[in-house]
């Protein structure tokens, strides 16, 4: 299904109220929003807690979620941090859902280790809580993780750079997320892997956040450190964007490879602009949309969904290298985030 980055008009509503209150348990009917916004007056109880509710990845999940939730009749509750790594405001939600009685929550950990005892806690009162995009640490610690494999993504990225290199002498910048979150971790490593480089191979390491004005200054101050730099991994496509800026700005924006992964629509514009070489697509609508019917299920017959679901990753790009399997950004821009 087609993809654009115009959002429906229930998602407009529920924007318009999130910044009230992003963490509340207020339930928003069908004419308002907030950051808790509940989907349908019935059904099963369900919970999404994201990262942030501004940035278009989780958008995307919520959007998912919304329509599954709709679909098989549950009642659908969201919440967000108040940003990237705001592990106090995701217990805050966890426990204010908890309260409101939901069968099940789906979450993107900001911070995979800190949100455990919290998650436990949940679980222990007989709450099916889902892992989406973002494993725990241990990843025992939810019932089930549904996302996709960042090392793959990683390494796909990595193999494709390899490749657009063509021997050449690699100086590598990468515009990581932040300390102790896996998904960076697992991206960043497997990025190396298939680059087949190691961390001595990096000339430059900044944390982004995953934002692009942080991205940006994280170009800025690499390209001070080392001016040679010819390869930039970034962990997304906003990071990625932001490192693009950068680079224009110092005239380098043509001989500099960034690859980067999600493949977002606005990511995967900027591959068939030119602006982003290749990136690792992957599904986070379908991560929330599976991840509700699973709560679902556990509330009509008790099976309790389990073990890791890989929602799929694909490398984007328009400069197709050999022996990297790939597809266009027509095929990227078709499946955006679906």
């Amino acid at each position: 299904m087609s993809r654009t980055s115009r959002l429906p008009s229930s998602l407009l509503r529920a924007a318009a109220c999130t910044g009230v209150a992003a963490l509340a348990l207020t339930a928003c009917g069908s004419g308002s929003g907030s950051g808790a916004a509940s989907t349908g007056s019935g059904g099963v109880k369900v919970g999404l807690i994201t990262k942030t509710d501004t940035n278009p990845f989780f958008v995307k999940m919520k959007e998912g979620a919304e329509k599954a939730a709709k679909e098989s009749g549950a009642q659908l509750s969201t919440a967000a941090g108040k940003f990237d790594g705001d592990n106090a405001g995701q217990v805050t939600a966890i426990e204010n859902m908890v309260a409101a009685g939901v069968k099940g929550i789906l979450i993107t950990p900001s911070d995979s280790k800190a949100i455990v005892p919290a998650i436990q806690k949940a679980r222990a009162k007989g709450v099916l809580v889902i892992a989406l995009d973002t494993p725990t640490e241990p990843q025992s610690a939810v019932d089930a993780l549904f996302a996709t494999d960042n090392l793959e993504a990683g390494k796909l990225i990595g193999e494709y750079a390899k490749a657009a290199m063509k021997g050449r002498t690699a100086k590598i910048a990468a515009l990581d997320l932040a300390p102790g979150v896996s998904v960076g971790v697992q991206r960043h490593n497997g990025f190396l892997k298939g680059f087949g480089a190691t961390d001595k191979d990096v000339v430059c390491a900044q944390d982004t956040g995953g934002d692009q004005a942080k991205g940006q200054t994280a170009m800025e101050n690499c390209l001070q450190k080392a001016p040679g730099i010819n390869v930039v991994y970034t962990i997304n496509e906003p990071a990625a964007l932001g490192a693009y800026t950068a680079l224009k700005a110092k005239g380098r924006e043509k001989d500099v490879l960034i690859v980067s992964v999600d493949g977002g629509c606005t990511g995967t514009q900027a591959v068939k602009d030119g602006k982003i070489a290749a990136t690792s697509q992957q599904y986070p609508l379908k991560m929330a949309a599976e991840g509700v019917k699973a709560v679902v299920t556990y509330a009509k017959d008790g099976k309790k969904a389990s073990g890791y679901t890989d929602t799929g990753v694909t490398l984007i790009t328009d400069k197709a290298r050999a022996g990297v399997t790939s597809k266009d950004t027509a095929y990227g821009l078709d499946n955006c985030w679906g």
